[in-house]
């Protein structure tokens, strides 16, 4: 290929980013990660939490911003069907471990 940017619009590349962003978006389901709470992560906590997930950590912006949107219409489904074994939060005591609880004030 002799444009470098061609491989990141390429089908593959595609492919490869969105089988990404499902593996992170079930990491953060299942912790009880909000689809907010993971955008607002910074760059360090983002690839620290796709290491946490089996995932190398994504290089580019797009594969986060398919995991956010995947997280939001997982939680649209779950709204629609709190009975269903698949809206179940596997771990959601992890959750601490990335979203921190605000510090109360004196």
């Amino acid at each position: 290929m002799d444009d470098p940017d061609a491989f990141a619009h390429s089908e593959l590349a595609e492919r490869r980013r969105r089988e990404k962003a499902v593996a992170l978006a079930r990491y953060a389901w299942d912790r009880r990660i909000a689809a907010a709470e993971l955008a607002a992560l910074d760059e360090a906590t983002l690839r620290r939490f796709a290491r946490a997930a089996g995932v190398h950590p994504p290089s580019s912006r797009a594969t986060w911003e398919a995991t956010v949107e995947l997280l939001e219409g997982k939680q649209a489904w779950a709204e629609r069907n709190p009975d269903r074994v698949e809206a179940a939060r596997a771990h959601p005591e992890e959750r601490i471990m990335w979203v921190k609880p605000p510090v109360p004030g004196w």
